[in-house]
């Protein structure tokens, strides 16, 4: 946790000293094959926001760049990319796809990839926009960085940043851990 200048607060005539405590940032992504949902942790690191829905271009190489150029716009310490996984837990073809992709990257920015389980997220970000009074033709536009959020903000809550986690004391039932058993979600260096 990186610490920032104190700020000093006139209260009354009394001078409070504060210290803003800086989380590390991060990204996170909802890879499909023609859109990228896009979402980046606030400043306290608390809570996901969704960021933007990329449109997949032909040329990989130019997605990569593209998400690069968000990650250091954003100021990110490392990426939660959405690992789709069957219901099973088994690599699904998209999986391995996102997996490959994550790779290049994390080769790419040079920054830390964290796969993360996004079993269902597609289907709570339906439901989520459909609560929020949005009809489905609507949902493609932003279906993927809802996504993403989810993704984000899940990844987030169990490494004990997130606002739920803020809120209260107790461990998050282990029916909410997307993450891999016996693994950090980390991709092995090459």
């Amino acid at each position: 946790m990186r610490r920032l200048p104190s700020l000093k607060i006139n209260v009354r005539s009394e001078v409070l000293e504060t210290q803003v405590l800086s989380r590390p940032r991060y990204l996170g992504l909802d890879i499909g094959n023609r859109r990228i949902g896009v979402a980046v942790s606030d400043e306290l690191g608390l809570t996901a926001q969704p960021v933007m829905t990329l449109e997949r271009q032909h040329n990989r190489r130019e997605d990569l760049r593209r998400l690069g150029r968000l990650a250091r716009k954003f100021g990110v310490a490392a990426i939660v990319v959405g690992n789709p996984l069957h219901l099973s837990g088994e690599l699904s073809p998209q999986a391995e796809k996102t997996q490959v992709f994550a790779a290049e990257l994390g080769e790419l920015t040079g920054l830390p990839i964290h796969l993360w389980d996004e079993r269902l997220t597609s289907q709570e970000a339906h439901q989520i926009l459909y609560a929020a009074g949005r009809p489905r033709q609507e949902h493609r536009e932003v279906i993927d960085q809802v996504a993403a959020t989810l993704i984000l903000q899940s990844f987030m809550e169990r490494q004990g940043t997130g606002i739920r986690d803020q809120e209260s004391e107790k461990q998050l039932p282990e029916t909410r851990d997307r993450g891999s058993e016996g693994d950090d979600g980390k991709i092995p260096a090459a």
